[in-house]
């Protein structure tokens, strides 16, 4: 998979070299020389350059990514402009735009941007859904498949996963228990134990069900 990164604040510096650590091949751009200096080592390639128009995303090959990040939030003109130049005249597979606002997430939407994000209010939303949660951590898959960790309630201590017919319940599932810093996936027969970290997977208001338990 071959990614570009166009733009090198905080938010573009860290989707390049955490995408780059993953093994992804990373184009990163900047304007800024320094940046795109401290990052070289960090991605595939890194340029300084100020995208302007078509041909100077051809010339560094941006037409042959798979994916593209905008990530230039601050510059609502040039984040436009870019988008529109990835989807009509690229013709970029899968183009991902940082947006400042709901506004600019709505333009960028409708010349082509296959998804949106805002950075700050995302980890906003994040924010106020651990802190007003049961869970001692909650993930969000997509708006009706969430996952879920939970000290074991007492009442399920000593029974098997199997035992407590969670689907038919609770209209959720038991498919891992913590281990340290990992997870491990449990079988049907796992028995429950005091204290056991469990991650459950359903829709956010059955998972709250199990919450409540504890």
């Amino acid at each position: 998979m071959k990614i570009c990164v166009i733009g090198l604040g905080r938010f573009g510096y860290s989707v390049a070299t955490t995408l780059h650590e993953k093994g992804v091949e990373v184009l990163a751009i900047d304007s800024n020389d320094s940046i795109v200096s401290s990052i070289r080592d960090s991605v595939t390639q890194a340029i300084c350059m100020r995208v302007l128009d078509e041909s100077s995303l051809r010339s560094i090959g941006v037409d042959e990514m798979d994916t593209v990040v905008v990530a230039m939030g601050e510059n609502f003109a040039q984040s436009i402009l870019i988008t529109a130049l990835l989807k009509k005249r690229l013709k970029v597979p899968r183009i991902i735009t940082r947006s400042i606002n709901e506004i600019h997430q709505e333009i960028v939407t409708l010349i082509g941007a296959d998804e949106t994000i805002i950075p700050e209010q995302d980890i906003g939303i994040r924010l106020a859904e651990r802190l007003g949660s049961p869970f001692s951590q909650f993930f969000r898959i997509t708006k009706q498949f969430s996952l879920s960790q939970v000290t074991a309630p007492s009442s399920f201590v000593g029974s098997s996963v199997a035992d407590l017919d969670l689907h038919g319940n609770f209209s959720v599932a038991c498919i891992a228990v913590k281990d340290d810093d990992d997870f491990l996936p449990i079988s049907s027969e796992y028995i429950i134990k005091e204290n056991d970290l469990l991650l459950f997977s359903g829709k956010e208001k059955d998972l709250n069900k199990i919450a409540r338990l504890s």
